[in-house]
């Protein structure tokens, strides 16, 4: 790592961080090099809103982890559309990009002048998808754009895929088990991660599980007061019957726990049914009114032995689990089709997907066959 030179007179740093993959081994070299760093997170190009938390929350775990200082910046996703406007169509390296690191290393250059810190560098210097001369320009730009008389606020032009850190990252990504993803962050770039399979998405939500596991359960407890509130609307405009009829799940030990609503509901009258599996392309559903009901099956996982239900347009809502979700209500499953082949048999029937604030993403790769939520929550 010895071809990368620290610049005269630099102790302290201001680093626009795009996210702790890509700042894992540029940190991990400035604190072995006598640079004190400061994260500055500001990315209001990640869409959506969830895929922005995740890197944020992984960003900050990183900065904690070491002690050193992280500072959030606003997320203003709208503000960034404004700034592009008209480049929405310009390819990966094209205009657009430049325009996006301009307003981000401006962000930075301010935050460094406030904070009387003198030099500014970037994490995005460190991408292999990025062009490190329109890094270099927007850097420049922004450093003459806040004034750099008397010295106020200088760019750190570097390469950090030199001096082997694109190695470490590599390792350091692995040691942490950082959230790493696919695409830059923005809306475009994401239409455009063409290497986004299902497989691939599903090992994201698998490492994403992992790195959460302490959160799942508060994490189910706020959707749950989710569901309740929208459960609460959607029975207001039911005439058909007196009381909702469900078609909810029990959840794998990775779901998002629905058991205390499930039981919530049947206390108050509410009919829950539950899928059964019956062979390799089907299920069936059953009605559940206590774990009474239910005994291990397909997969392992708990199934409801009581009456068949089959009056299926009946029911008001379906409570569907998925390994990830996007904006347009796409779902990904864990790859069996069961979902997918019952309700496209049953159209009408009102969707809801049930999933974590990781597990919406920008774009889940769909097929003709998928079937698309009409909400997820």
């Amino acid at each position: 790592m010895n071809r990368i030179q620290v610049p005269d007179g630099v102790g302290e740093v201001l680093l626009h961080a795009c996210c702790a993959p890509c700042s894992s081994a540029i940190v991990e070299w400035m604190l072995a090099n006598g640079v004190r760093p400061t994260l500055f997170y500001y990315n209001p190009n990640i869409w959506p809103r969830e895929e922005y938390e995740i890197r944020k929350n992984e960003s900050k775990r990183h900065a904690e982890g070491l002690g050193i200082r992280w500072i959030d910046g606003d997320y203003d996703h709208e503000g960034w559309r404004q700034d592009i406007c008209g480049l929405e169509d310009q390819p990966e390296r094209g205009s657009r990009c430049e325009q996006c690191f301009k307003l981000r290393l401006t962000a930075a250059a301010k935050k460094a002048k406030e904070l009387g810190i003198k030099h500014f560098a970037t994490t995005l210097a460190s991408s292999r998808w990025k062009s490190l001369e329109q890094i270099e320009r927007a850097g420049l730009y922004a450093e003459t754009a806040v004034g750099h008389k008397g010295a106020e606020v200088r760019f750190w032009a570097q390469n950090w895929r030199k001096g082997g850190l694109q190695e470490r990252r590599n390792q350091l990504l692995k040691e942490y088990g950082f959230y790493n993803q696919q695409y830059c962050g923005c809306e475009f770039s994401a239409r455009g991660a063409g290497a986004l399979t299902k497989p691939l998405l599903r090992e994201q939500m698998r490492e994403a599980k992992r790195q959460h596991q302490d959160q799942l359960a508060s994490m189910s407890e706020a959707i749950i007061n989710r569901i309740q509130l929208h459960l609460t609307h959607h029975s207001s405009l039911i005439t058909h019957h007196s009381s909702l009829i469900i078609l909810a799940y029990w959840p794998l030990a990775d779901e998002v726990d629905i058991r205390v609503l499930i039981e919530q509901l049947v206390a108050k009258g509410c009919t829950i049914l539950l899928p059964k599996v019956l062979d390799d392309k089907q299920m069936e559903l059953r009605r559940y009114t206590s774990p009474a009901d239910l005994a291990e099956g397909a997969f392992h996982i708990l199934e409801p032995q009581g009456e068949p239900f089959t009056d299926y347009e009946q029911i008001d809502m379906v409570l569907v689990p998925g390994v990830a979700f996007d904006a347009a209500g796409h779902r990904l499953g864990r790859g069996k089709g069961y979902y997918d082949r019952f309700l496209a048999a049953h159209p009408t029937l009102y969707k809801l997907g049930v999933c974590f604030p990781f597990q919406r993403v920008a774009n889940v790769p769909s097929e003709a066959h998928d079937v698309t939520m009409d909400e997820v929550i």
